[in-house]
Parts: structure tokens; C-alpha cells; sequence
């Protein structure tokens, strides 16, 4: 919100100079996001009239000038100007003067003495290029300081406003915000109804009285739609960021800078019929007022005629239906929608209108009629004509629900004291009206504050007319207890560490991805889905981690990053019988070579086992893998890991058909692990070490290749055999001397008694126990 503080002063009478303003406003909750002069520092410039100007002697292109600056006796300028003539108003620098970037002397100019110069709006610093001098009005008066007569002595606010403060998106809000922040009066006009001279009138019909409950609109016929607009109109205009149109357009623009009501003006004779609030009909198209024609959809609330649309509700009106020169008969809108149907409407547009950016933060209910007897005013002032009688249609406006402030709430959350007359003069100076009953304040919110709704609104509000730096920094009294860390549970940092250490590096990725990774990549037909993305691309939630890796990937490989490995800590998002579900994920990816390059080891490419010894140290032994499929993996290089006999994830190499898509010249590799059944781990169990040395056998078994060593390993495991301490395979063969359709598997039995040295009849029953177990379960026999 940009705005003139000249003109935020003609309706806030405050002592505060221009920082100090920028600072109370900013402590206020209102941020001042610049504070910049509306010209560039210079002096000694005042208006003055040319009384002659005739050829110089020696020179085609100059005139000697003797202007009238307000003294004894006139002055001789040489002036190059082309528009330079008898009877103009221009600045005029004289001897002296400081301008941006130099300064003015006597001086000759073609052996003619100059005593001055006359000025043109570039070297006053107010525009870049300009044509000629700065051509006055005829009112000006001479001799007047310059900065004086154009109001240069100005400064533009600028305000980063929070949406919830949209009641400060006119200058009348931030006026009245002033006014309760620093206690000064406020001087608003007061704005009295327009008598009716002109009998027609226009009939309104409010279809959808839920998406708009308050409807006003009036003719005002036999204008004058070339009339010049007010130079003290277009000054306040083009301070605010707006570019002066038209007298109506400048009108309508000017009470919604005014008074923060989105206004439209329609040219009645280009209208067919009455006025129906409505939401669009299939097939409904309009033209808007920048020549785009966009399609209107069911949930588009529009303003119509007869014969369709003639404006999108809040957002912009249509061109067929514009305000041009030739108008004589206009009839104004001002209505208040609700920011629920506003909301979004015109990002989906892509469009940025001042009227969209208020209704879908909320417009004050209660000055919907104000604003439309000051524009109507401000017409008859400017373009003459005659007003009807105003059409209105009231539904259900907002209920502004009264709001307890406790006493003892509002000092338990600030921390400080608060007299109840002060509390009061607090509620007085913001226009709230209250009760009291004790220590309880009940206050009703004016139509304007939506944003007060719960008890903590208002000790927000009491909170920052005090001050925020008037709040003493107090030292919180408390016992510093250091919590207990339950055993079962491991620390998101531990599971990081882990990460860290073997080489991976963590990001954060979007939550919301694009439609098409989790339809193509993750095979979810029916992903969630935003109703109001920041982007096409972010329109849905993702179900896994791995698209924002890949992303990830593609981003570094396009810098030149040959080598990545990445992890990523996040929730997913499923939706089930209705519900929506979320679920936190650890995630990994990684490409290239398994160490970076050296001189000590070759280059080789990471692999498979490689990220599963990753996964194992995560999880520990307690995992398992079974072989599955999943529509972004490899279907021979992917596996369902397991905990416990319970799915936790996946592991495998990126199916060829992504690699190709994303252009990856080496192989990827994931994995994802769901974060509880991580993070929840069981509790270690103390065994005994035995003093005396293991024994080791070697033993090779012969069984059918499509047994998977994982579920030997396993059975062995859950046998319990006496005695066995751990058994691993350390070798695989199928070919020359084994049976086709079999393979054998190179187990090596590690022993141990806490008690005795182990004999050779006692290692020799475990192996034959071992063996017993791996027939029955598995028809294994020994290897010759």
C-alpha cells in the first residue's frame, strides 16, 4: 500500500515527523517498507511568468526572456526551451539555486548575461526526460516556492501489510490506525447522502445473496466524460502507484484509495435490462477491461445484464460495458463480497486487480454506501450531471460477535500490569465499542476489523498501542529440568549423523509436486489436490519423497555435479475413506561413484549393495528384504524392506524408463523408510562375553535357487540353536558340479560356550543340528 503522507496528514493530525511516523507505524504492526521524497532536495526555484521572449541575436535555437519571479524587477534569462512564450508559468532557478547535481550562476551565454534559468520537470529532478519547460497553471502564484506550489515537501509510505489488516488498505484505515496509535485527532469529512434529481432508476437482483450480501448501485445520467480531472485528484492518484484515466475511472479509483471500497462504472446505455448478481453459467464467456476474453466458470461470480456477464464479480469489470469519452449516462457499483468467493479467482486469471487484492482480504460491510454517495459526489463536483435514487440489496451481512478481554489474561500473556481505565482508553482510541462487568471487557468489533475474532486478537491490539518497546524483556522464572529421553527412541539427529556419515547431504523439498510424478512416477491415480496452488506445477501432495530428490538431482547434474547423495526428512500425504493422512518419511538417492575420485581406489560406480548396507545401518539387523515391484523402481533391482516381518519401505534402482526421462547417464539408486518404525527401536539386550575364543565352520549347502538366502539367514536366526553366536554367507555359487535350477550357499558358523573351550564333538553336533534344520525347512544338503 503506497500513499502520500501529505495526504495521510490532511486527515491525522499528528506532531511526529516523517521517521518518527515510519517508526510508530512500524511498531505498530504496520511495516514501513519504504519511506522515500517525492522530489530530490533543491532550492531557490519559484514560480515565475515570462513576460517576453524574443530571438537571441547570435543563436537559432534560444530566446531572451524577461521573467517575472516575484521581485522589483523582472529578470533576463536565456532560455532554450522550444515552448518558451510570453504569458507561460514555469519554474525558474535562480542565481543561487541548488539543483540535482548542479548549481546556478550568472553567467553569458552567447554575450548575452543570463540571470537564471528556466526549468523543465527533468531538472527538478521529477522525471527522467521531458519536452520542454514545466508548464504551470494559470493559478499559480508568482514567486511562490516551487516545492510549495507542486507539494514536493511530500514523502510516499509504503506499507508491507499483513493479510489480516486489510481494514489499512485506504488512507481513512491507516488514518484512523494513526490516530490510535498516537492519540492525535482525525478529520474525516463527513459524508451526506446525494439528494435524487433524476426519477430512473436501474433494478438490482441478488441471486446469490451468500457470495454477496450487500449489493448498492445508482444511475448518474448527462456527465460529462471529457472533464478534465482535478490536478489535486491526480496528484494523490499517481502518489499512490495509479495513473490518472478519466475523470470517472480516476473517481473510482480515488474512493478506493480513500476509503478502501472497490468500485465500477458502467456506461448505462451499453447495459441491457437490470442488474442480476449471479454465478456464471456453462459456457459463459466475458471481455475484461485489459482485452483479454477468458471462460467463466460455475464457481465465477459475476455482475449481468439480459444478455450475460458484463463484470467479474470483485476482480474487473468487462469492456463491452467500459466508461469512454463519449458516456453521458454511468451507473455505479459498489458492493461488498464475501473473501471466500474472491479468493484465488484472479491468480487462476492470472490477473492483480486493487479490487481482488481488498475483497479477499474483506472490505468494510458497513461503508459500502458511504463510498458510493462520495463517488457520486465527486462525479456531480467534476463531470456535472444528476443522480437517481440508490438501488440496494441487503442480505445477511457478517455477524461481528462481541469479545471477551479478561484482565487476568491480558497480564498473564504481556507479562505486565495494566490499569482498566488504560485498557479502556486503548479500546476507545481504535473506535471499539465495549462493556464492562469486573475485570472483563466485552468488546463488539467494528464492521471494519475482521481480524478481531478471539480474545487474543485484542490483547494483540492493547499490546501495540502500548508499545512493543515499552514491553520489558523479563527473564522467564522457571526450572531448567533436563527432560528424559525415552530408550526406545532414537533422535531424528541420530538417524541424520548415520546419513551424514556415509556421504549423503540432506535437503528440503516442496511438499505440494506436480500431478504428473505421482500419476506417472508413483503410479497414484487419485493424488490430493490443492484448491489454490502457488503454481501449476505444485498442484498436489505428494505421497512419497522421491520426486523432490530427483528434482533435486536434475538441478545439480545441470551445474555440473557429477556425484550426489541425498536424503531428505519429510511428511507424505495419502487420503483413505475420506481421511487425510500424514505419514513422516526418510528418503535417500544416490548417483554417481561410490567415493569421490582419489588416487588410492578406482572410480567405481555405487551399486545396489551399497545402498543397502546404507539402509542396514539405519534399521540394523533386525531388517529384511523380499522382492518386489514398484512403478519407479527396476523391476529386477527392487525390494520391499521389512521390520520385523512389517513393510517399512522400499529399496532399488530407478526404473530405465525415469533414467532415460531424466536424462541420467549413470544408475540411481533409492530408498524410502517410513520414520516411526525407524526412529522406535527395541532395546538392546546384554549377553554374556565369553572369555574364550570362538569357533568358526565353514560349511557349503546345496538347495533350490529361487530360496532366498535372506529367509535361511532368518530361519537359522529364529532356531536359536545352542551355542551358534552368528552365521553369514561369504560366498554364492551356481555352475560346474551343481545341479541346474540349484545353487550353493557358503555359510560360515561362528560358535561360542561363555563356559568351556568348545571341543570338536560339541562344534560337530551344532553343525549336524544346523544341518537337520536346513533340510527340513528348506531340503538342503551338504555340498560334496
Amino acid at each position: 500500500m503506497q500513499f502520500s503522507e501529505n495526504w495521510l496528514r490532511s486527515l491525522v493530525d499528528t506532531n511526529l515527523d516523517s521517521e518518527a511516523l515510519s517508526h510508530a507505524l512500524t511498531m505498530a504492526g504496520l511495516e514501513v517498507e519504504e519511506m522515500q521524497p517525492v522530489a530530490a532536495p533543491f532550492s531557490k526555484v519559484v514560480v515565475a511568468k515570462i513576460l517576453s521572449a524574443e530571438k537571441h541575436p547570435d543563436a537559432d535555437r534560444l530566446q531572451v526572456c524577461k521573467v517575472d519571479v516575484g521581485l522589483a524587477e523582472p529578470l533576463q534569462i536565456v532560455c532554450g526551451a522550444a515552448n518558451a512564450r510570453a504569458g507561460l508559468l514555469a519554474p525558474c532557478a535562480m542565481v543561487g539555486a541548488e539543483l540535482p547535481g548542479f548549481s546556478i550562476k550568472q553567467a553569458k551565454v552567447r554575450g548575452i548575461e543570463s540571470f537564471g534559468m528556466m526549468c523543465s520537470s527533468k531538472e527538478l529532478g521529477l522525471s527522467a526526460e521531458a519536452a520542454g519547460l514545466l508548464e504551470l497553471d494559470s493559478d499559480a502564484l508568482v514567486g511562490q516556492d516551487i516545492r510549495e506550489h507542486l507539494d514536493l515537501n511530500d514523502h510516499l509510505f509504503t506499507l508491507k501489510l499483513t493479510p489480516n489488516r486489510s481494514d489499512c488498505l485506504s488512507i481513512a484505515g491507516i488514518a484512523r490506525d494513526v490516530g490510535a496509535i498516537t492519540g492525535a485527532t482525525t478529520k474525516f469529512e463527513e459524508i451526506s447522502p446525494v439528494i435524487a434529481e433524476l426519477l430512473q432508476t436501474k433494478s438490482v437482483t441478488v441471486e446469490e445473496q451468500t457470495a454477496c450480501p450487500r449489493y448498492a448501485g445508482r444511475l448518474v445520467s448527462g456527465i460529462n466524460a471529457k472533464a478534465p480531472t482535478p490536478a489535486w485528484m491526480v496528484k494523490r492518484l499517481e502518489r499512490s502507484g495509479l495513473r490518472s484515466i478519466s475523470a470517472v475511472v480516476d473517481i473510482t479509483n480515488y474512493v478506493l484509495l480513500a476509503l478502501g471500497q472497490p468500485m465500477h462504472a458502467f456506461d448505462a446505455a451499453k447495459l441491457n435490462g437490470d442488474i442480476n448478481v449471479r454465478f456464471a453459467k456453462a459456457g459463459e464467456s466475458l471481455e475484461l477491461l485489459n482485452d483479454n476474453t477468458i471462460e467463466l466458470k460455475a464457481d465465477d461470480l459475476v455482475i449481468a445484464d439480459a444478455q450475460g456477464a458484463v463484470a467479474l464479480a470483485g476482480i474487473m469489470g468487462g469492456k463491452p460495458t467500459s466508461v469512454s469519452e463519449e458516456t453521458t449516462d454511468v451507473f455505479l457499483e459498489s458492493a461488498f463480497f464475501v473473501p471466500a468467493v474472491i479468493a484465488g479467482k484472479a491468480r487462476r486469471l492470472g490477473l492483480s486487480t486493487d479490487s481482488s487484492y481488498r475483497f479477499e482480504r474483506g472490505v468494510d460491510f458497513g461503508n459500502t454506501r458511504n463510498a458510493l454517495e462520495s463517488a457520486t459526489a465527486l462525479i456531480l463536483q467534476i463531470c456535472g450531471g444528476k443522480a437517481g435514487a440508490v438501488t440496494e440489496v441487503i442480505g445477511t451481512l457478517p455477524v461481528r460477535k462481541p469479545v471477551q478481554l479478561r484482565m487476568s489474561r491480558l497480564v498473564s500473556v504481556l507479562g505486565i500490569s495494566f490499569a482498566q481505565e488504560k485498557v479502556a482508553q486503548l479500546l476507545t482510541q481504535l473506535g471499539f465499542s465495549y462493556t464492562t462487568a469486573g475485570d472483563v471487557f466485552t468488546v463488539t468489533p467494528p464492521s471494519y476489523r475482521f481480524d478481531i475474532t478471539i480474545e487474543e486478537d485484542l490483547i494483540e491490539e492493547v499490546a501495540r498501542l502500548h508499545g512493543y518497546d515499552h514491553i520489558p524483556a523479563t527473564a522467564p522464572v522457571a526450572a531448567l529440568n533436563m527432560l528424559t529421553a525415552p530408550e526406545r527412541q532414537l533422535h531424528l539427529n541420530q538417524v541424520r549423523d548415520t546419513l551424514v556419515a556415509a556421504g549423503y547431504q540432506e535437503v528440503v523439498t516442496y511438499s505440494f509436486v506436480d500431478e504428473s510424478w505421482e500419476r506417472d512416477l508413483l503410479g497414484n491415480s487419485a493424488p490430493i489436490k490443492l484448491k489454490n496452488p502457488i503454481a501449476s506445477n505444485l498442484s498436489v501432495m505428494r505421497t512419497s519423497l522421491w520426486g523432490g530428490l530427483l528434482d533435486t538431482l536434475s538441478y545439480n547434474l545441470n551445474r555440473k555435479q557429477d556425484r550426489a547423495f541425498l536424503f531428505e526428512f519429510g511428511a507424505v500425504f495419502h487420503q483413505i475413506t475420506g481421511a487425510y493422512q500424514e505419514t513422516a518419511r526418510i528418503s535417500g538417492l544416490a548417483y554417481g561413484s561410490a567415493k569421490p575420485e582419489q588416487w588410492a581406489a578406482a572410480n567405481t560406480d555405487i551399486d545396489f549393495f551399497d545402498v543397502k548396507a546404507n539402509v542396514n545401518a539405519l534399521i540394523g539387523k533386525e531388517c529384511s528384504y523380499e522382492k518386489a515391484e514398484h512403478s519407479a523402481l527396476h523391476p529386477g533391482q527392487s525390494a520391499r524392506i521389512l521390520l520385523n516381518g512389517k513393510a517399512i519401505g522400499w529399496l532399488g534402482k530407478l526404473h530405465p524408463k525415469w533414467q532415460q526421462h531424466y536424462d541420467l547417464s549413470k544408475s540411481t539408486y533409492l530408498f524410502e523408510l517410513d520414520a516411526c518404525a525407524v526412529l522406535n527401536r527395541q532395546l538392546p539386550v546384554y549377553t554374556e562375553v565369553s572369555k574364550l575364543l570362538p569357533v568358526r565352520r565353514d560349511i557349503a549347502i546345496v538347495l533350490d535357487e529361487n530360496i532366498a538366502v535372506e529367509a535361511v539367514l532368518s530361519a537359522i536366526r529364529k532356531a536359536s540353536i545352542p551355542l551358534v553366536l552368528d552365521v553369514a554367507l561369504f560366498d554364492l555359487y551356481q555352475g560346474k558340479g551343481v545341479a541346474d535350477n540349484k545353487k550353493s550357499l557358503a555359510l560360515s558358523v561362528l560358535m561360542h560356550d561363555t563356559q568351556k573351550t568348545l571341543t570338536d564333538v560339541d562344534a560337530d553336533t551344532v553343525i549336524i543340528n544346523l544341518l537337520q534344520l536346513l533340510q527340513n525347512n528348506f531340503d538342503a544338503v551338504l555340498r560334496n
